[in-house]
Protein backbone atom coordinates (compact mmCIF):
# COMPACT_ATOMS: atom_id res chain seq x y z
CA UNK A 1 0.00 0.00 0.00
CA UNK A 2 1.08 3.99 -0.93
CA UNK A 3 2.34 5.45 2.27
CA UNK A 4 -1.42 6.53 3.15
CA UNK A 5 -3.14 8.96 5.38
CA UNK A 6 -4.25 7.36 8.96
CA UNK A 7 -7.82 6.97 7.90
CA UNK A 8 -7.02 5.45 4.40
CA UNK A 9 -4.48 2.89 6.22
CA UNK A 10 -7.30 2.48 8.72
CA UNK A 11 -10.19 0.98 6.19
CA UNK A 12 -7.59 -0.89 4.12
CA UNK A 13 -5.89 -2.57 6.91
CA UNK A 14 -9.23 -4.84 7.09
CA UNK A 15 -9.31 -7.72 4.58
CA UNK A 16 -13.46 -8.17 4.27
CA UNK A 17 -14.91 -5.01 1.95
CA UNK A 18 -18.00 -4.84 0.31
CA UNK A 19 -18.34 -2.06 -2.94
CA UNK A 20 -21.61 -0.98 -2.64
CA UNK A 21 -22.91 0.59 -5.95
CA UNK A 22 -21.14 -2.51 -8.11
CA UNK A 23 -23.02 -2.81 -11.94
CA UNK A 24 -23.80 -5.14 -14.16
CA UNK A 25 -22.39 -2.80 -16.55
CA UNK A 26 -18.61 -2.44 -17.51
CA UNK A 27 -16.90 0.71 -17.04
CA UNK A 28 -18.92 1.66 -13.60
CA UNK A 29 -16.12 2.96 -11.08
CA UNK A 30 -17.16 0.19 -8.61
CA UNK A 31 -16.64 -2.36 -10.87
CA UNK A 32 -12.78 -1.14 -10.89
CA UNK A 33 -12.91 -0.58 -7.57
CA UNK A 34 -14.38 -4.75 -6.62
CA UNK A 35 -12.03 -6.02 -8.94
CA UNK A 36 -8.69 -4.08 -7.79
CA UNK A 37 -9.35 -4.89 -4.20
CA UNK A 38 -9.91 -8.59 -5.09
CA UNK A 39 -6.90 -8.64 -6.88
CA UNK A 40 -4.73 -6.78 -4.04
CA UNK A 41 -5.94 -9.45 -1.88
CA UNK A 42 -9.02 -8.60 -0.25
CA UNK A 43 -11.94 -10.40 0.43
CA UNK A 44 -14.66 -8.52 -1.68
CA UNK A 45 -18.12 -8.59 -2.33
CA UNK A 46 -20.55 -7.06 -4.72
CA UNK A 47 -23.39 -4.99 -3.20
CA UNK A 48 -26.07 -4.27 -5.98
CA UNK A 49 -30.26 -4.72 -5.27
CA UNK A 50 -30.15 -4.93 -9.01
CA UNK A 51 -27.84 -7.99 -9.75
CA UNK A 52 -27.66 -11.77 -9.00
CA UNK A 53 -23.91 -11.94 -10.07
CA UNK A 54 -20.84 -9.64 -10.90
CA UNK A 55 -18.38 -11.24 -12.91
CA UNK A 56 -19.68 -14.56 -12.51
CA UNK A 57 -19.34 -13.26 -8.40
CA UNK A 58 -22.84 -13.54 -6.39
CA UNK A 59 -24.05 -10.18 -5.80
CA UNK A 60 -25.62 -9.22 -2.61
CA UNK A 61 -28.79 -7.08 -2.29
CA UNK A 62 -27.71 -4.85 0.63
CA UNK A 63 -25.23 -4.83 3.48
CA UNK A 64 -27.23 -7.16 5.26
CA UNK A 65 -27.24 -9.88 3.42
CA UNK A 66 -23.24 -10.23 2.66
CA UNK A 67 -22.57 -13.26 4.88
CA UNK A 68 -19.91 -12.60 7.99
CA UNK A 69 -18.54 -9.56 9.67
CA UNK A 70 -17.09 -6.65 6.96
CA UNK A 71 -14.23 -4.49 7.82
CA UNK A 72 -15.01 -1.46 5.24
CA UNK A 73 -17.38 -0.84 2.78
CA UNK A 74 -16.29 1.56 -0.41
CA UNK A 75 -20.27 3.66 -1.56
CA UNK A 76 -20.12 3.74 -5.24
CA UNK A 77 -23.67 4.66 -5.48
CA UNK A 78 -25.42 7.35 -6.07
CA UNK A 79 -25.46 10.11 -3.61
CA UNK A 80 -29.48 9.58 -3.32
CA UNK A 81 -29.20 5.94 -2.15
CA UNK A 82 -25.43 6.52 -0.03
CA UNK A 83 -27.32 7.27 3.70
CA UNK A 84 -29.28 4.26 2.99
CA UNK A 85 -26.27 2.09 2.99
CA UNK A 86 -24.62 3.97 5.19
CA UNK A 87 -27.42 3.19 8.04
CA UNK A 88 -27.20 -0.06 6.35
CA UNK A 89 -23.48 -0.23 7.74
CA UNK A 90 -24.05 0.48 11.13
CA UNK A 91 -27.02 -2.37 11.53
CA UNK A 92 -24.11 -4.80 9.76
CA UNK A 93 -21.89 -3.58 11.97
CA UNK A 94 -19.29 -2.17 9.84
CA UNK A 95 -17.56 0.93 11.17
CA UNK A 96 -15.75 2.00 8.42
CA UNK A 97 -17.10 3.47 5.40
CA UNK A 98 -15.79 5.29 2.23
CA UNK A 99 -17.37 7.62 -0.13
CA UNK A 100 -16.49 7.10 -4.15
CA UNK A 101 -15.77 10.60 -5.15
CA UNK A 102 -13.03 12.10 -7.76
CA UNK A 103 -13.71 15.37 -9.65
CA UNK A 104 -17.69 15.02 -9.59
CA UNK A 105 -19.93 15.02 -6.42
CA UNK A 106 -19.45 11.18 -6.62
CA UNK A 107 -21.54 8.93 -3.62
CA UNK A 108 -21.00 11.80 -1.21
CA UNK A 109 -24.81 13.56 0.22
CA UNK A 110 -24.84 15.90 2.90
CA UNK A 111 -27.04 13.26 4.86
CA UNK A 112 -25.19 10.68 4.44
CA UNK A 113 -21.76 12.28 5.90
CA UNK A 114 -24.35 13.78 8.62
CA UNK A 115 -25.48 9.70 9.25
CA UNK A 116 -21.85 8.50 9.69
CA UNK A 117 -21.48 11.66 11.72
CA UNK A 118 -24.49 10.70 13.87
CA UNK A 119 -23.59 7.02 14.22
CA UNK A 120 -20.53 6.96 14.96
CA UNK A 121 -18.61 5.87 11.76
CA UNK A 122 -15.48 6.21 10.50
CA UNK A 123 -15.05 7.77 7.01
CA UNK A 124 -13.37 8.96 4.16
CA UNK A 125 -14.90 11.47 2.09
CA UNK A 126 -13.40 11.42 -1.54
CA UNK A 127 -11.21 9.52 -3.90
CA UNK A 128 -10.81 5.51 -4.09
CA UNK A 129 -8.87 2.71 -3.25
CA UNK A 130 -7.27 2.62 -6.43
CA UNK A 131 -5.40 5.54 -6.02
CA UNK A 132 -3.77 3.39 -2.95
CA UNK A 133 -3.50 0.28 -3.67
CA UNK A 134 -0.40 -1.05 -4.96
CA UNK A 135 0.43 -1.09 -8.15
CA UNK A 136 -1.29 2.60 -8.67
CA UNK A 137 -1.21 3.41 -12.37
CA UNK A 138 0.17 6.97 -13.04
CA UNK A 139 -4.06 7.87 -13.57
CA UNK A 140 -5.02 7.28 -9.78
CA UNK A 141 -1.33 8.54 -9.36
CA UNK A 142 -2.09 11.51 -10.98
CA UNK A 143 -5.37 11.67 -9.58
CA UNK A 144 -4.50 11.00 -5.48
CA UNK A 145 -1.79 13.46 -6.08
CA UNK A 146 -4.11 16.81 -7.62
CA UNK A 147 -7.22 15.39 -5.40
CA UNK A 148 -5.02 15.28 -2.01
CA UNK A 149 -3.67 18.93 -2.60
CA UNK A 150 -7.25 20.67 -3.83
CA UNK A 151 -8.64 19.27 -0.11
CA UNK A 152 -11.12 16.61 -1.88
CA UNK A 153 -9.16 13.48 -0.86
CA UNK A 154 -7.44 12.96 2.48
CA UNK A 155 -3.94 13.84 2.97
CA UNK A 156 -3.10 13.74 6.45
Amino acid sequence: MVNAPPSIARFLQGNRIAVAGVSRHRGAAANSIFKKLGACGYTVFPVNPNAETINGVPCYPDIASVPGPIDGVVIATHPSVSALVVQQCKEHGVTHVWFHRSFGGGSVSEEAVQACERLGLEFIVGGCPLMFCEPVDAGHKCMRWWLQRSGRVPKD
